[in-house]
């Protein structure tokens, strides 16, 4: 073995995750209570032949999960420009609709199919979960090759989902789904509407789960915000971290914006359904 295989090179991890590292060929993350199911959706997707997330490859003398790197770009901060390009954010919904296609094989394994949320939260809304969603796909997150998307890595909030769940949180971060304020600079003069129809299409939501798409943002905003409020106060740490910075104001900015404008994003997704109409129509 060489240094360069036991060098450990510190990876910029996400807003809650210390100490993640490269060595090697593979990354070290710590083991946290999530890592369990974790570990069976990457197995899963190994077995499956899905080659756009990283492969568990067990635990080192440290306890941690050591799992395969996947070479490649991804955005730091601040993002750069290409993080709003029109064809790069359609590449995601496509990985993200073949990754999707994948656990859907799975289900929802025992245990984690248990629906709970943080006290004084509304009950979510939309259709039932069916399988375990990624619902972290940030540009941080996405991993890219010659400007398209080819893998997602962190797979820490992975949880009961549905399509629909899946696409509200791809909107979220690439198609500026939160208050002006909130957006990244790289998305001015995005369109939000339109962009979220360019991303349903290239996943190719089904005409039924369109008209939840939303609703069920909105819900999850008043889900997010009762959650990190209950992560801040009993895990602090990066959640603490997080709530201090503002993070419960911007989920309550982007919950009354996306309530503000739904009709003008139901009606925009809703033009898709038309175009595709017709279009079978005239052939």
């Amino acid at each position: 073995m060489t240094d360069s295989d036991t060098h450990e090179q510190p990876l910029p991890g996400g807003d809650v995750t210390d100490g993640i590292v490269r060595v090697g060929d593979t990354v070290r993350r710590p083991v946290g209570e999530h890592s369990g199911l974790v570990h069976r959706a990457l197995e899963h997707l190994e077995a499956a032949g899905f080659d756009g997330a990283p492969r568990f490859l067990g635990t080192d003398d440290q306890g941690r999960e050591v799992l395969s790197f996947i070479d490649g770009d991804v955005a730091g901060r601040p993002w750069p420009a290409w993080v709003a390009d029109p064809a790069r954010g359609a590449s995601v919904a496509r990985l993200l609709r073949r990754l999707d296609d994948s656990l859907v094989l799975l289900g929802l394994p025992e245990h984690s199919a248990v629906r709970s949320w943080p006290s004084g939260a509304p009950e979510p809304v939309g259709p039932t979960a069916t399988f375990l969603g990624h619902r972290d796909v940030t540009p941080e997150n996405t991993v890219f090759r010659d400007g398209e998307a080819v893998a997602l890595i962190d797979f820490d909030l992975l949880r009961p989902s549905s399509r629909v769940d899946e696409v509200a949180n791809l909107l979220l971060w690439w198609a500026g789904w939160m208050a002006p304020e909130d957006r990244d600079p790289v998305f001015d003069g995005v369109d939000p509407g339109e962009r979220g129809r360019l991303l349903v299409d290239a996943y190719g939501l089904s005409d039924e789960d369109v008209d939840w798409v939303v609703p069920v943002s909105v819900s999850a905003a008043q889900q997010s915000w009762h959650t990190m409020s209950h992560r801040a106060e009993e895990l602090g740490g990066g959640w603490r971290r997080m709530w201090d910075a503002g993070v419960g104001d911007q989920i309550r900015r982007r919950e009354h914006w996306l309530v503000a404008e739904q009709k003008s994003l139901r009606r925009a997704l809703r033009e898709s359904l038309v175009d595709e109409s017709e279009e079978k129509s005239s052939s």
